[in-house]
């Protein structure tokens, strides 16, 4: 996914933004989960009566996740999740400008490039945790508050409650990077009806604030200026089941009325999203966007000609074959995705020319749909060796 600590330059990311303040409610002592709070720089972990809160706290680097992260959150909900007197987790980012805006991937790529563990353990271990998100027997609910790309969109979008502000920015812009959507996308998309997912995995499509809720990819819209006041609500909870969850995030949506309900950004577009992106192979796709030569249409193909076309091809069998699958058995296939990318070229070339050297000039290889043969496709879907594929 698009992970880095910066992974995009654009206006969106950089403009000035409220800063939130999450306050937990003064009356409440924040107890410690063990003998001691778990205060890091990077994640806080934190056990409120019986309740736990998880803080990415990166906001410098937009609280990309990286392995350390990793490994704090996973044992952390694992503990959490055994203990009878647990009854809700909220997931949340410091700063006001993004929930999580990806992952470490230079760090990832430097060390593919020197065959390093990293390639191979951060997506492991990513992955093992979007299964514990997804799979989860306690309430879980993250504020995607702020910009949700890549390794975000995986710790929230399994989750039960997922809750957007007017500040969300959601994106899977993987195929710019020579990557593929993962963290679950090969499932999650395909079930946001008709050819939608198809669409936002192939193009990069952003999602903002209200259209968040509207696609399906939060399961609520609350303004930010609510959602301290949600959380003290959330937290206060006597003995906080999945209904009582659901009934203070639907009344909290109800009042956000400072913040107009506006369509959908592509309403006036989903026929032309369900007909056009319809398509087993880019290639068809490509054809149907050109044959319809609409401004529209002929915007879209101009987008899709910028990506890695291995990465389009890989995504779209992807989502083709996830709509069938588990999430467990999607996120085995991610996994061997992400270890070939490892092995192949583009996803380092992306690398390079989006997030190092930013010249926004990628040289794909292949550089043309035409130049992907299904072997090649097939190549990247085909197992690892025994010891090296993903248990769940």
């Amino acid at each position: 996914m698009d992970k880095t600590d910066k992974c995009d330059n654009s206006n969106t990311m950089h403009r000035p933004v409220r800063r939130l303040c999450v306050m937990f409610n003064h009356l409440r002592v924040a107890v410690p989960y063990s003998t001691t709070s778990q205060m890091v720089d990077e994640v806080i972990l934190q056990r409120i009566q019986d309740c736990g809160v998880i803080t990415l706290n990166r906001p410098k680097s937009l609280n990309a996740l990286n392995l350390s992260m990793i490994r704090k959150i996973m044992p952390q909900m694992t503990e959490w999740e055994k203990d009878p007197a647990m009854n809700l987790v909220i997931i949340k980012g410091t700063g006001g400008k993004a929930f999580c805006a990806g992952g470490d991937i230079i760090a990832v790529t430097e060390a593919g490039k020197l065959g390093g563990d990293l390639a191979k353990d951060f997506f492991r271990e990513e992955y093992i945790l979007n299964n514990k998100i997804g799979t989860y027997k306690i309430p879980f609910v993250a504020f995607i508050d702020g910009i949700t790309m890549g390794g975000g969109v995986g710790l929230s979008v399994h989750g039960q409650y997922r809750v957007a502000t007017e500040r969300t920015v959601f994106a899977m812009p993987e195929t710019g990077i020579g990557l593929f959507p993962d963290v679950g996308g090969g499932y999650f998309l395909p079930r946001l009806g008709g050819k939608l997912g198809v669409f936002l995995a192939l193009t990069g499509y952003r999602l903002k604030g209200r259209d968040v809720q509207k696609a399906g990819v939060a399961t609520h819209f609350i303004q930010s200026s609510k959602m301290q006041a949600l959380e003290e609500a959330l937290l206060k909870l006597p003995d906080p089941k999945s209904r009582d969850v659901a009934r203070t995030l639907d009344r909290f949506q109800t009042e956000s009325t400072d913040i107009p309900d506006t369509d959908f950004s592509l309403r006036d577009h989903m026929g032309e999203i369900n007909r056009l992106f319809d398509g087993d192979t880019v290639e068809q796709i490509f054809e149907n966007l050109r044959k319809e030569g609409s401004e529209w249409s002929l915007k879209q193909l101009e987008e899709l000609k910028k990506k890695s076309p291995v990465s389009m091809k890989i995504t779209l069998q992807l989502l083709l074959e996830g709509q069938h699958k588990t999430l467990q058995e999607d996120l085995q296939v991610e996994y061997r995705l992400s270890q070939h990318c490892m092995e192949d070229k583009d996803f380092y070339e992306g690398v390079r020319a989006l997030l190092k050297d930013k010249d926004n000039k990628p040289v794909w290889n292949p550089a043309t749909l035409a130049g992907v043969t299904r072997e090649h496709v097939n190549w990247y879907f085909s197992p690892l060796p025994p010891d090296r594929e993903l248990k769940l």
